[in-house]
């Protein structure tokens, strides 16, 4: 990923992500994800849709959103690798600290999600484009 794909991603975190379905047509979410250690990940569970679809086909686009500027958008055509192991609950901590800090008790915030099966996505670009 070239500089300036990495600066709009550091200060962008908001997306719309396509995925496959098995009819080939597109299935879209609004995700949340960030730069963790140089690579593009996103929290979400075992349990979505789209975690079934990408396990099938891990080939996903993202349109990354300006929030202040609607022209403002960067396009990003990804293979994604889900991260389901037992550290999962350590990388989503470590994601939310990168969005949000500590959380408040972080015990608690690892058994949530233990419980809700939580893995990260984490997205290889093949390709970025837009008007970023």
């Amino acid at each position: 990923m070239d500089e300036q794909v990495r600066q709009f991603l550091a200060q962008h975190h908001g997306a719309i992500m396509v995925t496959i379905k098995p009819d080939s047509t597109p299935h879209v979410a609004r995700i949340v994800m960030n730069l963790v250690d140089g690579k593009l990940w996103s929290s979400s569970t075992a349990t979505r849709v789209r975690t079934g679809y990408l396990r099938r086909d891990p080939r996903a686009t993202l349109c990354v959103l300006d929030e202040a500027n609607p022209y403002h958008w960067l396009g990003l055509e990804t293979t994604v690798t889900i991260l389901d192991g037992p550290d999962a609950p350590q990388l989503n901590l470590q994601l939310y600290r990168t969005l949000a800090g500590d959380p408040q008790d972080i015990d608690e915030y690892l058994q949530a999600m233990i419980d809700e099966q939580r893995l990260i996505y984490q997205f290889e670009i093949t390709r970025a484009y837009g008007q970023y």
